[in-house]
């Protein structure tokens, strides 16, 4: 049987994640960029790993670079698989639609224009075929957006066991540097007020690195590689803003939100999102007209007292509770249905 040429546009780190479970279940030859664990990419994904507003500055020019070589491969391509990164895909996708019109791009973890940049709509609609959709509330935002499901219910293998306590806490202060470097001494201040085994939750591709130079003193804490299988046996985590937030909810493991960026960034933020909440599961239970689940703290307020503060007032039954009612608004998982579309 012959295999599908597919060209992939994955620039995130959470992109291949939510890209492994489909080139696990199919049968595609692909080219593009994306994580080098899938094959040789046309430039790796973490080339492009930035964090902020500014840090994208120095990427402008390798990006240009890397859509000329990205129209070029989507010639003998059959489909074009955009995921998330919309700075990158959209350009991208005008740029293919403009060389080979009748080429189609199905794009699979829309824009947030649920949260800034509603203009858009307009271009991600113009210039990709299909719009796949992990969140139900996209279509109030999105004209022709189809609901695929949500990747994390395909990936999470593991529940966590609302009537059993494990003594461990966990502490996940995200993938990139900024957010590792500012939200780490928060951390081990609450680590010196904790009694349970304290576990911190470190990316995989940091895997054989010297760790203490991006994360500082590592004393108080066991390291952990094993994301789902550490939160699972946790009693509470610290967690940075992020997709991980929306895993601890699937797991079930109960949680606080805590984010620190630069000043510039938070406020230009601020000024463009006009959200309740930043919390993926948040978001989702708000959109269906349902109470938060769990509590979110920025900037100044992201502080040892207030997080010390959410994690002694945990409700572990008032979170499983909730936690089950975002499952079920999710449904399914994606994996399946994305393939369909492709």
């Amino acid at each position: 049987m012959l295999k599908t040429k597919l060209l992939i546009s994955a620039l995130e780190p959470s992109a291949n994640l939510h890209l492994e479970p489909l080139l696990a279940s199919s049968h595609y030859r692909i080219s593009g960029i994306f994580d080098e664990r899938f094959g040789t990419p046309i430039v790796r994904s973490s080339d492009f790993s930035v964090m902020g507003f500014w840090d994208v500055l120095p990427k402008i020019k390798k990006a240009q670079k890397a859509i000329k070589e990205m129209v070029k491969l989507a010639k003998d391509a059959d489909s074009v698989l955009l995921i998330d990164a919309p700075s990158f895909n959209l350009p991208l996708a005008k740029a293919i639609k403009k060389a080979y019109p009748d080429k189609k791009i199905t794009y699979y973890i829309l824009p947030k224009v649920w949260a800034w940049k509603k203009k858009r709509v307009k271009t991600v609609e113009r210039y990709c075929d299909q719009l796949a959709s992990i969140f139900p509330f996209e279509d109030q935002f999105y004209n022709k957006s189809i609901y695929v499901g949500n990747p994390l219910l395909d990936e999470i293998k593991v529940q966590k066991d609302p009537d059993k306590t494990y003594g461990q806490i966990a502490f996940m202060p995200g993938s990139r540097k900024g957010e590792i470097t500012r939200l780490m001494p928060l951390f081990r201040e609450i680590s010196r007020e904790i009694t349970e085994k304290k576990v911190l939750i470190v990316p995989p591709f940091l895997k054989g690195k010297n760790l203490e130079n991006l994360y500082g003193d590592l004393s108080a804490f066991t390291i952990s590689y094993q994301m789902q299988e550490t939160l699972s046996q946790s009693d509470f985590a610290f967690i940075c803003s992020g997709t991980a937030t929306l895993e601890a909810a699937i797991i079930g493991t109960p949680f606080v939100l805590a984010y620190k960026t630069k000043n510039i960034d938070y406020k230009i933020a601020r000024f463009f999102v006009k959200l309740p909440y930043a919390g993926l599961a948040n978001l989702i239970l708000h959109f269906a007209g349902k109470e938060p689940l769990h509590q979110e703290f920025f900037q100044e307020n992201a502080n040892k007292e207030n997080l010390l503060q959410a994690y002694h007032d945990k409700d572990h039954a008032l979170f499983n509770a909730h936690a089950i009612l975002l499952k079920k608004i999710l449904g399914t998982g994606s994996t399946k249905n994305l393939i369909n579309l492709l």
